[in-house]
């Protein structure tokens, strides 16, 4: 029988870089998302509590598929085991990664004609 595969996803979202691991992930049908489906968190049997994981945990508690938008995916490694879920803060964040630039897309490459 074939080992499922195992995807761990980072990506940025409100200034901080979220890491997550999931079974399924596909170009989704929304263009310019990534859809992520079957979510997997640590075991529960773990003594350390990891605060982050926990926070992610209630954040993703109900969701069957969640869309990442592609712009905002960091990495996406197919690993052999979980990892923890974790919520990190950027490298010298502070008020300024409160505001992050939308891409624009500029025909002919922003070139002046």
């Amino acid at each position: 029988m074939a080992t499922p595969h195992l995807y761990r996803i980072t990506f940025m979202n409100q200034g901080q870089v979220y890491e997550i691991y999931a079974r399924a992930i596909s170009h989704a049908g929304l263009l310019g998302f990534l859809e992520v489906e079957q979510l997997v968190f640590g075991e529960k049997t773990q003594v350390i509590v990891d605060p982050s994981e926990e926070r992610l945990k209630t954040e993703f508690e109900d969701v069957e598929r969640t869309y990442i938008p592609v712009h905002a995916v960091l990495r996406i490694d197919q690993v052999k085991h979980s990892g923890h879920a974790r919520i990190r803060a950027v490298a010298g964040s502070g008020e300024n990664a409160k505001v992050m630039p939308f891409p624009v897309f500029t025909p002919g490459g922003g070139k002046p004609k």
